[in-house]
């Protein structure tokens, strides 16, 4: 077997043949500016080829729910291992998706519960024991005259046809059955479905309680325990009371079922709480939604988002309010909580309702309750088949939490369990770190702890792996989908740890992403213990401690785009700081760097003020943003940052400024926000969910090239308008895909594929539309142009040229002005929403907000970044940014240090003022990395 990765003849996007070898049981550091072609050479050559043979060598069955899959545009790859990718995407976005579940410590945690938990009844709070069957016999006693069924229960929950044990029933003389609460003789052909689950339930007596059949009913409970291996179903009024010789309240008679992993999972139905399904909310209309302005009244119509003023809806609320004595001029938010319900909830009382159509000429009476305006809404959404209707309704639905479980997701029963004090959903609310502090110090008896020891030094073990990649803050209930990409990517990287795989090609994609400088020794040292198992880490990356510390590099160059593609470099971190081609390595040795401001601006235009920020782990908080300057919010990993800005100044602001009334992050007040109109946040989100999706419609710069388009000679011969160049629609489009130039193949078990159309083989129109062409260029070729070239193809028509350069200015000008939005990262999504507000007027009632631009930036692209950033800070508008680079924290006017920790020990201002100010704060870990660069 080859110790090595040779790779011969790499041509895949913009490389250029590129030849390369590297010895396997390394950490490679593939880097160079953004765009040169890193990605392509890492995940789109190294890692589809390796995962291209995996899946060759499955059987044919299994490849042709595959699909094909191409091979990259390469000669020769040899010494290749079986390659695992683990990139910034988000893990899932499906809410039965956590940290617990992605990660499988829940899956540890479910069987401690299983294996030494102790039940306590939820009334009573007594630790609840097995019932004997004396004690289920008094119990079914006290429903005197009442006619009862007793039953064992023998399946419950399982798959299968269950002929054998149907058969078996008949040998032993039983008569009857309850087939999923459905009653059956046995002497029927009962035929079941192999596919469905079934609850099956032996009747073993009815019988009418009385003193006289005590022994009977004793007798009948017995068999019925020893059928049902313990358990018994008492049918009363309907009703099933469930008895178990295991665990039950001798008081109130509340009994769990036996203790076993799947009771404690809220993605089964054993476990989850029945109202919300085990998800911890309910998707209901939110009226803060549906009424964005309170202040108005029901005559002023607050329920425009429902009904206009002349619809029978408005009749129906209008005549409803005159019926129950609600006023009709007072403010909504004025009216008691009694009239809000009326009309939001609806009410029994029958009304007299009088409609009468839009023209006048048309009456009809009714009499009838009034259902309330969020219940006909709620209804609506559930019956409706239009997806217009279900998609207006969404738009005034939110996420509140259940109203049985609490947002805990789990039933009272699985709850009712506890280990050292703690449920299991008290458990999972504990941050990583407390969470193994708590495992440290567990009080269990001699025998719990021999049956716990095995299950908590595996659960240690991962939490140790969370902890070793920075993400100590996070808890097991936090919902995947709230993730941040690099979050998500290191979780992904810690269950790789946990697996102790050897012999495999891990391929990451900047894995340092959202980290701390603090947390980025530990990253390290996380990927050369991987590295040490015997395993090849290839990660692309920009920071530098990273590289330094790699066992190879390899600089991707010189330039971005078709300028880059080129191998500059291939050696160890110490022969790089000698190359003179490199431009990385001229930033690492100081020959180029980013300048630190000789002057910070001063704080004239006073402050905007968030007064005592409590959302998350933020500890009441207050803290001053100046106005018209760079502001930088830094902090460890989890510290607050997020809270503060995106959930408490973002939200808060935008409902002040655009004076709606959505969910925001908890704040006691925000002063001097009169002072802005335009609030912009730029994250990291994707710009589209499809294909369709790219930074030519984003940016609006697609619109003037369609024109141009249509205002081609051949165009106008043919009778082509500005809409046949769209492939959103019909007419130039090709139909076969629809305009998105791939198919999506759904994958059901795996993530979806897409493949490229075989009818316009990715161009997205059909033949006609690509017949007209303008100096030369169908509209397809304008798509597939990188956003550099495209700026020299249109430098004479400036409506189409100021827009790209927009987008050059952010540092996109390698990537296609037809690149699918789905395979953009976080970072360049970000730097497109970015180009596309440059192109706005920025004035200095305009504040911006942004998450960690720098992400997936070089340091050369940084600085063009910070340029970008200082112009609009120059045009008087106000920036605050989220990050960790300290190449854009030594930069700022003000900082904004959060801390000390993760979770629930940050959440406090630990230094403000300028770079030169925050070094001097001996708590503030920024200050401790940013006095090495400001005095660099």
């Amino acid at each position: 077997m080859s110790d090595y990765i040779t790779i011969k003849g790499a041509r895949e996007n913009n490389l250029k043949s590129i030849d390369l070898e590297f010895k396997k049981n390394q950490l490679i550091v593939m880097t160079g500016l953004s765009g040169s072609g890193k990605t392509s050479l890492a995940f789109d050559t190294i890692y589809e080829e390796g995962r291209r043979r995996y899946v060759e060598s499955l059987s044919s069955y299994a490849r042709q729910f595959l699909g094909n899959m191409e091979k990259p545009d390469v000669d020769v790859i040899e010494g290749l291992s079986p390659a695992i990718s683990i990139d910034q995407k988000t893990t899932s976005n499906n809410p039965r998706s956590t940290v617990g579940t992605v990660t499988e410590i829940y899956d540890y945690v479910r069987l401690l519960f299983a294996r030494i938990g102790r039940v306590y009844c939820p009334t009573h709070k007594i630790e609840i024991k097995s019932q004997t069957i004396q004690e289920m016999t008094n119990k079914v006693l006290e429903n005197d005259g009442e006619k009862l069924v007793i039953l064992a229960p023998i399946v419950r929950g399982k798959k299968g046809t269950h002929k054998n044990i149907i058969e078996n029933l008949r040998k032993d003389g039983y008569t009857r059955v309850r087939i999923n609460k459905e009653e059956h003789e046995l002497d029927e052909d009962i035929k079941l479905e192999k596919n469905l689950r079934y609850d099956i339930d032996v009747v073993i007596d009815r019988i009418i309680v009385k003193e006289s059949a005590t022994s009977r009913l004793y007798d009948s409970l017995e068999v019925a325990s020893k059928l049902g291996e313990g358990h018994v179903k008492v049918l009363v009024k309907g009703e099933e009371q469930l008895f178990s010789e295991h665990f039950a309240c001798p008081i109130c008679g509340f009994t769990v079922p036996e203790l076993e992993p799947r009771l404690f999972s809220f993605n089964a139905p054993y476990g989850a709480c029945e109202t919300c399904a085990g998800l911890g909310f309910k998707r209901k209309v939110d009226p803060n939604i549906l009424l964005p302005d309170q202040g108005l009244s029901l005559r002023e119509n607050v329920f425009r988002k429902y009904a206009n003023m002349d619809s029978l809806y408005y009749q129906q609320i209008e005549q409803t309010a005159i019926a129950m004595d609600i006023p009709l001029d007072k403010p909504f938010r004025d009216l008691t909580e009694k009239q809000k319900n009326i009309i939001l909830y609806g009410t029994d009382e029958l009304i007299n309702f009088r409609y009468i159509s839009r023209t006048g000429n048309m009456y009809h009476n009714a009499k009838r309750p009034f259902e309330g305006v969020v219940t006909s809404l709620e209804r609506r959404y559930l019956s409706s088949t239009s997806k217009a209707v279900r998609n207006w309704i969404e738009s005034m639905m939110n996420d509140i939490p259940c109203d049985v479980c609490h947002g805990k997701k789990l039933n009272k029963e699985a709850l009712s369990v506890y280990v050292d004090g703690l449920n299991i959903y008290e458990i999972s609310e504990l941050s990583i770190l407390h969470l193994v502090d708590f495992l440290n110090n567990i009080n269990l008896t001699e025998k719990e702890f021999e049956i716990a020891k095995p299950i908590i030094k595996e659960m240690k073990a991962r939490l140790g792996f969370l902890i070793n990649v920075g993400l100590d803050y996070l808890s097991l209930s936090r919902l995947a989908g709230t993730l941040s990409g690099g979050e998500a990517q290191r979780i992904r990287l810690a269950t790789q740890i946990g697996s102790r795989l050897t012999g495999v090609l891990y391929v990451l994609d900047e894995p340092s992403i959202g980290l701390h400088q603090r947390d980025n020794r530990r990253l390290i040292n996380t990927l050369k213990d991987m590295r040490d198992l015997g395993n090849t880490m290839i990660v692309v990356e920009h920071d530098h401690e990273m590289i330094m510390d790699s066992d190879l590099v390899v600089d991707i160059g010189p330039g971005a785009g078709d300028h880059g593609g080129e191998v500059v470099f291939v050696g160890t971190p110490a022969e790089l700081l000698k190359d003179e081609k490199s431009i990385t390595a001229k930033y690492l040795r100081g020959d180029y760097k980013i300048p630190i401001p000789k002057k910070r601006r001063e704080h004239k235009n006073g402050y905007l003020r968030v007064e005592k920020a409590s959302q998350n782990n933020l500890k009441n908080i207050s803290v001053d943003f100046p106005i018209g300057c760079f502001t930088v919010v830094t902090g460890v990993s989890g510290s607050g940052k997020s809270s503060l800005v995106n959930d408490v100044l973002y939200t808060n602001l935008a409902n002040l400024i655009t004076r709606r009334n959505e969910t925001a992050g908890k704040v006691e007040r925000i002063e001097n926000y009169q002072i802005f109109d335009k609030i912009i946040d730029i994250d990291q989100s994707a710009i589209g969910r499809t294909p369709r999706s790219n930074p030519a419609t984003y940016t609006g710069v697609f619109d003037h090239i369609r024109d141009l388009f249509a205002r081609t000679k051949e165009a106008k011969l043919r009778g082509y308008d500005k809409g046949r160049f769209s492939f959103n629609v019909k007419g130039g489009r090709c139909e076969h895909c629809q305009g998105d130039g791939v198919i999506k193949i759904e994958m059901h078990f795996m993530p979806d594929l897409y493949v490229e159309c075989e009818e316009c083989h990715g161009k997205r129109y059909n033949k006609e539309t690509l017949q007209v062409k303008y100096k030369g260029k169908t509209i397809a070729d304008i798509l597939n142009m990188r956003v550099e070239e495209s700026l020299k193809f249109f430098e004479n028509l400036p409506k189409i040229y100021n827009r790209l350069k927009t987008i050059n200015d952010v540092g996109l000008g390698y990537i296609q002005l037809g690149q699918s939005s789905t395979t953009l990262s976080g970072g360049e999504a970000q730097r497109v929403k970015l180009a596309s507000e440059l192109y706005k007027k920025i004035s200095n009632h305009s504040i911006y907000i942004l998450d960690e631009p720098t992400t997936g930036l070089h340091t050369h692209d940084i600085k063009k970044l910070i340029e970008v950033l200082n112009d609009i800070v120059d045009k008087g508008a106000t920036v605050i940014l989220i990050e960790h680079n300290l190449d854009v924290i030594k930069v700022a006017d003000h900082i904004i240090d959060l801390g000390p920790e993760g979770g629930d020990r940050g959440g406090e201002i630990i230094a403000l003022g300028t770079p030169e100010e925050v070094i001097e704060n001996k708590k503030s870990y920024t200050g401790q990395y940013l006095k090495e660069i400001l005095k660099a």
